[in-house]
């Protein structure tokens, strides 16, 4: 006997609980109403150097989910519930709560794919389906919000009013017939503007978009070149990420506990790890400390140029000799430039000599330029 889409629709949710999802709604594959925003976003060049963003396909595929799945019949949402941020030490820096533990992107398609397995049982039939989490071209937060999981923040953050903000998302598009939930209508930002008013950089823009090319998330993760030198300082302590606009939502600090993630555990390298131990560090180095982590993103160069860049901010003159080897033995321009600008910040004498010394050996221009730069201002 075939099950009803309202008995498949409960399944898809205790299995969801059962996977460690602490949220679990349903959506229609109709087109956005939001589109037009993003669409407006993306030619004001918000999105940064992030060209995926903007490609004529996936503007296509995000106006209509059935492009991605012509046979898609229901949307199944999901939110995982992470830690909130740890506590910074001082001399080390900051990785996004998010990525303490293994990476999200292995993690969430894993139970996804264990939960469409359930349905597809239950089903008794091998229905078409496609997952994804943070990678697809599909407006997650506003498939979520239509879900019923909460509400859109003023920080562009998808906001429960019991779980907070601190959530990662994955989509089902399933052709299959479920129960859509309503959608969250109440707006619980109300005049609050902490997150505004608190971003580092002024990135969050009053029509709840970012204007990414700003972000720290985005300068420390997905920007492959330099950092402009006049947000550096914006950048703080911040090696990966950025949670400031989430641990100032009231929202969060008011939100229930989140239930034991082993997951989500900081992994065998430092939660707040100093950016003069991570300069030295070849390849394998890296790999080995940050292995399973979304941490090497940005990749070795990125993540360096990061460490120079925290290094600098926090003018800790223990951070000279470190910095001044990645400027005179470092292979990527990228690490040295940075190495550079973060020395001229932390000033003295020994780093105005290697300065000296980096400039007489110097062949990269664009480097040689930071050099003379921060010689400038130290």
């Amino acid at each position: 006997m075939a099950i009803d889409a309202a008995t498949l629709t409960a399944l898809a949710k205790l299995e969801a609980a059962r996977l460690g999802f602490a949220l679990a709604g349903v959506t229609t594959p109709d087109p956005p109403p939001h589109l037009d925003v993003y669409r407006s976003w993306i030619a004001a060049g918000r999105h940064g150097q992030m060209a995926y963003l903007s490609s004529e396909r996936g503007l296509e595929r995000r106006a209509d989910p059935r492009r991605i799945l012509p046979e898609c019949e229901s949307i199944l949402v999901v939110g995982l519930r992470y830690p909130p941020p740890l506590p910074l030490r001082i001399p080390g820096a900051r990785v996004a709560a998010y990525a303490q533990g293994q990476d999200y992107h292995d993690l969430l398609p894993a139970r996804l794919e264990m939960l469409v397995a359930t349905l597809q049982e239950a089903a008794a039939t091998r229905f078409a389906y496609r997952t994804y989490t943070d990678t697809g071209p599909i407006l997650e937060r506003e498939l979520a919000q239509r879900a019923g999981l909460g509400w859109i923040g003023k920080n562009t953050c998808l906001i429960h009013p019991h779980l907070g903000s601190y959530l990662l998302l994955g989509e089902a598009l399933l052709a299959l017939p479920l129960v859509p939930d309503p959608p969250f209508l109440p707006d619980h930002c109300g005049t609050c503007t902490r997150c505004l008013d608190a971003c580092p950089t002024g990135c969050i823009l009053p029509d709840r978009t970012l204007d990414a090319a700003r972000c720290v998330s985005y300068l420390t993760i997905e920007l492959k070149g330099s950092i402009p030198t006049d947000l550096r300082p914006a950048v703080g302590d911040w090696l990966f990420g950025c949670d400031v606009c989430q641990e100032v939502c009231p929202w969060n600090r008011r939100a229930q506990p989140p239930s034991a993630e082993s997951a989500f555990q900081p992994s065998r390298a430092p939660a707040t790890p100093a950016p003069a131990d991570l300069l030295p560090l070849v390849p394998d180095e890296l790999r080995q400390a940050f292995a399973g982590t979304p941490v090497l993103r940005p990749k070795r160069r990125g993540l360096l140029r990061n460490a120079a860049v925290v290094a600098g901010n926090q003018r800790q003159a223990s951070a000279v000799p470190a910095l001044a080897r990645a400027l005179l033995s470092e292979s990527e321009p990228l690490v040295r430039a940075h190495a550079a600008w973060a020395l001229g910040r932390i000033g003295g004498p020994p780093a105005r000599q290697a300065l000296t010394q980096a400039l007489q050996l110097e062949a990269d221009p664009t480097v040689g330029a930071e050099i003379q730069a921060a010689l400038w201002e130290s």
